[in-house]
């Protein structure tokens, strides 16, 4: 039987081993765009800036589990999303700032000047012009861009806007996986894991990066549908939006597609009556349909974004290295907590949806499409795996880590997300 001492040392060799194999590979010039693998990032020292998000998790640490625990439910969860967002936006200013990620010419952003007034004539040509896009407009499909531009045609336009949106959604994660959890594995269950998924490392990359709004899009919708077995009046209802929710995804990142290895999890595990799973299935058959119906077709957009990809640097990178280097990085993303909790006795019920998202990565890793950058791209599966810290039983040391973690990561790695 693996301890969680031998887990969370398993840990650290993964992490450890996956710095000095990529330092080394660096060093020879073997990784050429990647300056601190396995990360993409560059190194630098912290400063005093980072002092208020210290000094909230010196806080958030002893109180958050004690309120997460005691609270009724609905203000667990309140408490939960706030400590999330707050240690989030926390650690984005002691850096570059909230926005700073946004203004980078290769973003979403840069893209809208291509989309013009006419987002559907945009739409029916991407495919098409998708080689003259900024890189992460190449490397994705269309939905992104259509968020930014609607956010900027009901006049909140720009850099911060788009940041509020994605820090916002993806720390409302924590309520919907919270929600998700309770349903799945009981009440009990989501009070322990909510202080786990709200002091994530994952913050660093909830602010700001697009991901994290793919992220909360993705929790949202399995937890919708989750409620749609408890919900007899609202199963339909429910179930549409997780539809439209889950059916959202493969337009918005083709990373997610594995993703729905959880909700179709999470839904066995509750029992979702067949009402709500039709209504689901047609949500979700209905936004690929308003997608063809504009002019892309899905299979085109891949195949497409799979030629940009081969011409990118990054394509060269070495396969069985980041094989297991972004699991290391999968590991700093959800921290040493998550690998105590994924191995620690308990319930069946409370490690089945943390191992179904382990199991979409894993999938998604083998696949070799995702060669580095993958600290952004494990966002909507690693807060998923991170509930698994609340099967530590409370530890609060664990917990400390997490934070401590997370501080790290801030002060020293500058991500260009």
């Amino acid at each position: 039987m693996i301890t969680r001492r031998r887990a969370t040392a398993a840990w650290a060799a993964l992490v450890a081993g996956a710095f000095a194999v990529g330092g080394l590979l660096h060093a020879r010039g073997v990784l050429r765009i990647d300056h601190l693998p396995p990360l993409h990032a560059l190194a630098r020292l912290p400063t005093a800036a980072l002092l208020p998000a210290a000094a909230f998790a010196v806080v958030a640490v002893p109180v958050l589990p004690r309120l997460t625990a005691h609270l009724p439910m609905r203000a667990a969860l309140a408490a939960a999303f706030a400590a999330s967002l707050a240690w989030t936006v926390l650690l984005a200013v002691s850096g570059e700032g909230l926005a700073w990620p946004f203004t980078h010419p290769q973003e979403y952003l840069a893209g809208l000047g291509a989309v013009g007034g006419d987002p559907l004539g945009w739409l029916a040509h991407f495919t098409r012009d998708l080689p003259a896009y900024p890189t992460h407009v190449r490397g994705h499909p269309p939905l992104p861009v259509l968020v930014l531009w609607a956010l900027a045609a009901v006049g909140l336009p720009g850099p911060f806007w788009a940041a509020v949106l994605v820090v916002v959604t993806g720390c409302s994660a924590t309520v919907a996986i919270g929600l998700a959890v309770w349903r799945v594995a009981g009440e009990e269950a989501a009070r322990r894991a909510l202080p786990y998924l709200a002091l994530s490392p994952a913050a660093v990359w909830i602010a700001t990066t697009m991901d994290a709004f793919f992220a909360g899009v993705a929790a949202w919708g399995t937890a919708l549908l989750v409620l749609g077995a408890q919900s007899r009046a609202g199963r339909v209802a429910l179930g549409l939006g997780a539809g439209l929710a889950l059916g959202a995804l493969p337009y918005l990142s083709y990373g997610l597609v594995p993703y729905l290895l959880v909700p179709f999890v999470a839904a066995v595990a509750v029992g979702v009556p067949r009402a709500a799973v039709a209504a689901c299935l047609a949500g979700m058959a209905a936004v690929s349909a308003l997608f063809a119906a504009g002019g892309f077709w899905w299979p085109a957009g891949v195949l497409a974004t799979h030629a940009e990809w081969a011409a990118d640097p990054g394509a060269d990178r070495p396969y069985l290295y980041f094989l297991a280097a972004n699991l290391a990085v999968l590991a700093l993303v959800t921290g040493p907590a998550t690998a105590a909790g994924l191995v620690a006795p308990g319930r069946a019920g409370e490690r089945i949806l943390p191992l179904a998202a382990l199991a979409a990565v894993l999938a998604l890793d083998v696949s070799g499409v995702t060669r580095g950058e993958v600290e952004r791209i494990w966002l909507p599966y690693a807060l998923w795996i991170a509930a698994a810290g609340g099967r530590t039983g409370g530890d609060r040391r664990l917990l400390a880590a997490q934070a401590v973690l997370g501080l790290l990561l801030q002060g020293f790695v500058r991500s260009p997300w």
